[in-house]
């Protein structure tokens, strides 16, 4: 069992929400980047890459400052602006199984609840990079269908598109080193 944070405000311990009876959602993306799963997972461990996958129009900014010690138990604040509101977002990565998968799980943010499965695994092609995230919307009833899952599909896909500009560079790079 992980031990809760501490709300640095009012000192109450914050735990992650557990997966509501009613109204979660999946998502699911996967990508297929030209580099070895150590490299695809070492890119992931520096949390200050996420950065790099974050939509712009999300205005997303690290607030932990560096260096984050990507592990069980590491707890990571951000700020992002989602349809122009400020929102204080705080997750915990809560299982880390290097070079093949880890969690993050939301204490506070957006979402009612929030689990993010990131797996690796090696593929004749590289890695294939699997997001899985398991999410419950506020207001579900209403937000699901006008706004959350749309925008999680736009987030998603910019990601896909940016870890494929991102890895596939750093294997262009890592060719031109060794091709002489």
């Amino acid at each position: 069992m992980i031990a809760p944070t501490v709300d640095m405000e009012t000192g109450a311990p914050e735990r992650v929400r557990r997966r509501p009876k009613r109204g979660g959602r999946t998502l699911f993306r996967e990508a297929v980047v030209p580099v070895s799963l150590e490299k695809a997972f070492k890119f992931f461990s520096d949390a200050f890459n996420l950065d790099l996958l974050t939509p712009p129009w999300l205005g997303f900014t690290i607030v932990t400052p560096p260096p984050i010690e990507m592990n069980r138990g590491a707890v990571i604040d951000y700020r992002i602006r989602l349809h122009g509101l400020p929102i204080h977002w705080r997750t915990l990565i809560s299982e880390w199984e290097a070079p093949h998968r880890f969690v993050d799980e939301q204490i506070r943010g957006p979402y009612r609840w929030w689990r993010h499965t990131h797996r690796f695994e090696a593929c004749a092609q590289g890695t294939r990079v699997i997001d899985e995230v398991e999410y419950a919307a506020p207001l579900a009833w209403l937000s699901e269908r006008l706004l959350v899952r749309r925008d999680l599909e736009r987030i998603f896909d910019y990601r896909g598109e940016a870890l494929q500009r991102h890895l596939t560079g750093a294997a262009c790079a890592n060719d031109s080193e060794t091709a002489d």
